[in-house]
């Protein structure tokens, strides 16, 4: 097995050795090319043991440490020789001979083999002027600029006619070596003019005006045809956040749309790509299908960070961190095709699911479905056999996507707890895994979705430094220690990974719910249930709303135990008021364990899954609703918790989750 190694090396064993030979590194084109080209390097090995030989791929300037790009990942055999997976690399970084590094290795036994390349990139800027130029992505733009003086930034605006200015990201000067940018959020076949814009100290010049005219949009992309938007209510001219980021479900692909539902940006690689969160720069965390080192499971294996231009600048798959994890102990974290004959007891990584972040250090935390099987009667199950459950596992990647910490939930949570109302999980629907252990079917206990980083200084918040989990199909919230890092998640008694619980009260066994609801509303069903999109607004750092002060949750609410017929007893007669979907927003009172909605909307339509939350600049609310009907709606606040409709553009379309945004380069801060 591929976990093999790491098993002799804790028994103190030494593997076998084996003769691991690089036979080739091969780039698609030949060196020297422009900056920006796409080079799809081939890379093919032998292995004298009979075991897997997994490839690492790391690059950067000639002269330096190469950086982890691609992380171990399975290649294929074909009479006698492996192949990687092919390593797709460019860099707009700066001219200049740069480093290619491919590691195999035989994970059985530990025996690795390196190779490396130099290809050199030219500048794209001629006799000493800007330039423009097009990429594989018609509304994407590569603006190359002369170099600019040591300690001095640069950006490129981008406008339309007499329109205000858009702008990219600052980068900092390098001399000598010329400055790009990918100019992205584009109308399609529109005419732009694009400067560059250098600050030296406090003054600020702008380079020659350069132009430039977006491409079409293709027919079709993989999976199907384009989102189309129905503008039900038109946003203020002047709405300070004038773009909509969508992570669509449906056709498994990122998009970007103004308000009136004109699409201005979109990714599509053909692999299903669900985009769990935009990063500060211009730059993507998303989930992805392919290969990993189970080859019969493709969906949702890898792990991607990409840039405007569609580039993948970080990856890393299921089987290396489930690798990774084991070396950590963490029990329940095989990889789930490795294991031939699942017993009681036995748990697994199935796949990446729902969430990535990037936190304040440059770290990423993410989520990963995990399975085990529990004796016969475990939540209610009735015959003899095993019960498949399905969990979670919250981690946490160092900015080399190496893992440094984990959060089992089985470790704590009391697994005699069901769901409320009682989910399970078919194989390959929804987002459920493709493989289960024993059948097509699992319990889907607890349905994380989000997690979110408190940032906040301790000072402001108690949970600074912790991890906020939004557990669906539980209808609870948890705090978990991870205090930056120095957090314990031992299973208990020796340590609680647990801080606090927030959620409605109910009749299962092990309630836990550390926080009541102050019912200012008299609601017949104040809290939320199987929620989406749960995060402190500003990190966790208070605020002031309605005479009330503490940190400021938003969530989408979806409602889905509140309409069933076993809450409130609608059943059938259930109307539109208490069916539909809400957004909230509530505050945190820590010293009293209570929390108060200083908005409580409804949305107008019911919405049984997917969703998203969030307060905007100008103080009011966005909220995307999710199946069956996607609508991006901003809230202003009125009166008390409530407040109206200022925008709302709909799609038939699924999408997961959604951001109301100034521009690709300045996604909401978390």
């Amino acid at each position: 097995m591929l976990y093999a190694a790491g098993l002799l090396a804790a028994l103190g064993i030494a593997p076998l050795g084996a003769a691991v030979t690089i036979v080739s590194l091969t780039p698609s084109v030949a060196s020297p090319q422009p900056l920006g080209t796409t080079v799809t390097w081939t890379v093919k090995a032998t292995d004298s043991s009979p075991d897997n030989v997994v490839f690492q791929f790391s690059a950067g300037p000639s002269g330096t440490t190469p950086a982890l790009v691609s992380d171990f990942n399975i290649g294929t055999l074909s009479a006698g020789t492996w192949t990687a997976q092919p390593f797709i690399w460019t860099t707009i970084a700066g001219e200049g001979n740069y480093i290619i590094q491919v590691i195999a290795k035989d994970f059985a036994t530990g025996e690795t083999a390196m190779k490396s390349a130099i290809f050199r990139l030219e500048t794209r800027v001629s006799t000493g002027a800007a330039a423009v130029h097009r990429t594989n992505n018609p509304l994407v733009a590569l603006f190359s600029s002369p170099s600019c003086a040591a300690g001095s930034t640069m950006r490129v605006a981008f406008f339309t006619g007499t329109a205000t200015p858009n702008y990219t990201t600052w980068g900092h000067c390098n001399p000598p070596l010329s400055m790009n940018f990918y100019v992205a959020g584009m109308l399609p076949t529109t005419t732009y003019s694009m400067y560059a814009q250098t600050a030296t100290g406090g003054a600020v010049t702008n380079g020659t005006t350069l132009s430039f005219t977006t491409g079409s949009l293709p027919a079709r992309v993989p999976g199907g045809f384009f989102p189309t938007f129905t503008v039900k209510t038109a946003a203020p001219p002047t709405d300070p956040n004038p773009m909509l980021l969508w992570s669509f479900t449906k056709i498994i692909i990122p998009v970007a749309t103004d308000l009136s539902g004109n699409i201005v940006w979109y990714y599509a690689n053909g692999a299903g790509t669900l985009l769990t969160r935009p990063v500060g720069g211009g730059t993507m965390l998303t989930i992805q299908n392919g290969n990993s080192w189970d080859s019969s499971n493709k969906f949702q294996q890898m792990l991607r960070e990409i840039d405007l231009a569609g580039n993948t600048l970080h990856e890393t798959n299921t089987g290396v961190v489930a690798n990774q994890l084991v070396a950590l102990g963490a029990a329940d974290a095989t990889p789930c095709g490795q294991i031939a004959h699942p017993q009681v007891g036995d748990g697994c990584l199935n796949d990446f699911h729902h969430e990535a972040i990037r936190l304040p250090n440059g770290s990423t935390a993410l989520m990963a479905h995990i399975e085990k099987l529990f004796p016969p009667g475990t939540q209610g199950s009735k015959g003899t056999e095993p019960v498949d459950v399905l969990s979670e596992m919250v981690i946490v990647l160092d900015t080399n996507w190496q893992v440094t910490w984990y959060y089992d939930a089985f470790n704590e949570l009391d697994i005699a707890r069901t769901a409320p109302l009682g989910e399970t999980c078919s194989a390959g629907s929804s987002d459920c895994p493709t493989n289960l252990f024993l059948s097509t079917q699992c319990n889907d206990w607890t349905h994380a979705n989000t997690v979110d980083y408190v940032a906040a200084p301790s000072s402001q918040n108690p949970d600074s430094g912790n991890f906020l989990v939004s557990m669906r199909n539980q209808d609870q919230v948890i705090s978990i220690k991870y205090n930056n890092g120095a957090g314990s998640c031992a299973p208990p008694p020796a340590a609680s990974c647990i801080h606090w619980y927030l959620g409605p009260p109910d009749n299962l066994p092990v309630l836990r719910n550390s926080f009541s609801f102050n019912n200012i509303t008299n609601d017949p069903w104040p809290w939320f249930s199987h929620q989406h999109d749960v995060t402190f607004v500003s990190s966790g750092i208070p605020f002031t709303i309605h005479g009330l002060t503490g940190p400021l949750l938003t969530i989408f609410d979806n409602g889905n135990t509140r309409y069933s017929s076993t809450s409130l007893g609608l059943g059938s007669n259930c109307g539109p008021s208490d069916c539909n979907s809400r957004g909230m927003a509530l505050i945190m009172d820590d010293r009293n364990l209570s929390v108060t909605p200083v908005l409580l909307e409804d949305l107008g339509t019911p919405s049984t899954a997917l969703g998203a939350a969030q307060l905007l600049s100008n103080g009011d609310y966005f909220f995307q609703t999710g199946i069956p009907s996607t609508q991006a709606i901003e809230i202003k606040p009125t009166t008390s918790v409530l407040g109206s409709q200022v925008m709302n553009v709909g799609t038939v379309d699924y999408s997961y989750r959604g951001w109301q945004m100034p521009n690709l380069y300045n996604p909401p801060v978390l």
